[in-house]
């Protein structure tokens, strides 16, 4: 045979390798969803299709893909087709491997009923096996046997009903019970993953580049698995809670646009019960908590940045404010109700639960703006002084608009988490029984100017009111609808009202970052 011809012989065999290698990913991804969508309810395992249950078409597929994976590795091996594999597959992988199948091995001999000396000895034994096969072997070999195994254990497990939607385990020791609705699915989503991993590697031919694209495909399963679940969360909120948004809406009539459920109360006289007071008492919570945490926040942070020689004190700020920002939420509330309240006439109020959400606010805004702010060049900083300008005037003039865009990110993660918290709002602003009011606090026209100190007086912010998330703890918790005609329509409406609010927040935030980002490199 000329070298041509063998040359050509080569080229063909890898392309159908790296084709065949190909459909075993995307047979993968599809499986991976499946067993996604599975895992959160949307496909049922229980009505069969076609006359076959959906447990079982998933462990033929599993088992298919399997024995492809540990077929690529044998090929390559044997060289049918040319690759470039390493002499191991690494200790990472390996050591991964071991882990996996120790803990196959231990649950395997848990469900047969062995003791705890018995499984611990088989997980031992399937454990170094696999490190045996992963570590010692070729890569081509090493990548792919171990999960191939994997997918081809689970599908057969699952294609002959071992595990199925009527599959139970009772763990006596936790009491607790696994059911199947969950082990199936989780047996998908895994050897997919470890099938698609390898197949990938084999697609880009093993070594550097079969690494590569392996760890791209497995990045992208993982985000793509996360993205899917953000999504259906809010894909499902949104289904459940718009007739509860949308009750009574109507267009037309003595009122251009009527929507009730926005600007009406939870209160005894009102025809449809709405959210107005809890929406706007939410709107003000977060508002006051920005103005009081963004400025104190990024006044620190230029502190400890420009003007503190940067040594012990400045460690143990640093260390303080992850550790504040890494506080519980109900650690916050009880401060408030300790410290706050009896400060604020000892009644629970809207001020009280503004600082509260400010403090809850702050680390992070100082933990961001700082970073923001040492990431400004330093060449900036030399220009402006070598042009005369004053500390000062470099740091409000040059500096703080370079670190605006770090500063808003900050702030928009912030009030994405202060804004949903229910805890400190019930332990410092929540007022009454009932989960509303029948009327909204109003700040900007309650202020009053007197003769006598404190000189500016507002009534409205020393009283307590109503927010999203306490109204929603109060249905759904505590179980109180007051003259509510469907409380659980009320109430999914209600949490997409709160997310629609954190959305916008969130919008806002990020335009302003946009504008600011703009600005700065025009």
């Amino acid at each position: 045979m000329s070298r041509a011809t063998e040359t050509a012989l080569v080229r063909e065999g890898r392309s159908s390798y790296e084709g065949a290698a190909a459909t075993a990913i995307g047979l993968s991804g599809v499986v991976f969803a499946v067993g996604l969508g599975t895992l959160v309810d949307v496909l049922k395992i229980t009505p069969p299709a076609a006359g076959v249950q959906l447990s079982t078409a998933m462990g033929i597929a599993l088992l298919s893909l399997g024995v492809g994976v540990i077929g690529f590795g044998l090929a390559s091996r044997l060289g049918y087709v040319d690759t470039r594999p390493q002499p191991s597959a690494g200790i990472v992988a390996a050591v991964a491997f071991t882990c996996v199948w120790f803990a196959i091995g231990a649950l395997v001999a848990g469900a047969i009923g062995l003791g705890t000396v018995s499984w611990m000895a088989v997980g031992l034994v399937a454990g170094a096996v696999a490190f045996a096969v992963t570590a010692f072997p070729r890569e081509d070999i090493g990548s792919t046997l171990p999960a191939g195994s994997v997918a081809v254990l689970g599908g057969v497990a699952l294609a002959t009903g071992v595990i199925g939607p009527g599959w139970e385990w009772v763990l006596v020791s936790y009491n607790a019970t696994l059911f199947g609705d969950t082990a199936v699915p989780v047996v998908v989503m895994f050897a997919s993953l470890l099938t698609g991993w390898a197949a990938a590697k084999a697609y880009g031919g093993f070594g550097a580049r079969g690494r590569n694209v392996g760890a791209y495909v497995l990045i992208y399963l993982i985000v793509l698995s996360i993205l899917s679940v953000l999504v259906g969360l809010v894909a499902f909120v949104v289904v459940k809670g718009l007739p509860g948004l949308f009750h009574g809406f109507s267009i037309g009539g003595e009122q251009v646009i009527s929507w009730p459920f926005l600007t009406n109360g939870a209160s005894l006289l009102a025809d449809v019960a709405g959210v107005f007071p809890a929406l706007v008492g939410t709107v003000w919570l977060v508002i006051g908590a920005v103005l009081f945490a963004v400025p104190t926040g990024v006044g620190a942070a230029v502190f400890l940045s420009e003007y503190a020689e940067q040594g012990r004190f400045t460690q143990v700020v640093e260390v303080a404010t992850n550790g504040l920002w890494s506080t519980p939420s109900i650690v916050f509330g009880l401060f408030g109700a300790a410290f706050l309240i009896p400060r604020f006439g000892n009644n629970k109020s809207l001020i009280a639960g503004m600082l509260t959400l400010g403090f809850m606010l702050l680390p992070l805004v100082l933990i961001t703006s700082r970073e923001a702010i040492l990431a400004v060049p330093d060449e900036y900083r030399d220009a402006s002084a070598a042009l005369g300008v004053s500390k000062w005037k470099t740091i409000r003039s040059v500096v703080l608009p370079a670190a605006v865009p770090g500063i808003t990110t900050g702030v928009i993660l912030g009030v994405g988490r202060i804004a949903g918290e229910t805890a400190p709002i019930l332990l410092t602003t929540g007022g009454g029984v009932l989960p509303g009011k029948s009327a909204a606090p109003s700040v900007l026209g309650g202020f009053q100017v007197s003769a006598s100190p404190p000189f500016v007086t507002n009534p409205s912010l020393l009283e307590a009111t109503s927010a999203l998330p306490y109204q929603l703890y109060a249905l759904i918790t505590a179980g109180l609808s007051g003259n509510i005609e469907a409380p659980q329509q009320f109430a999914w409406g209600l949490a997409l009202t709160l997310l629609l609010v954190v959305l916008v927040f969130y919008a806002i935030g990020i335009a302003t970052r946009y504008y600011f980002r703009k600005k700065l490199h025009q």
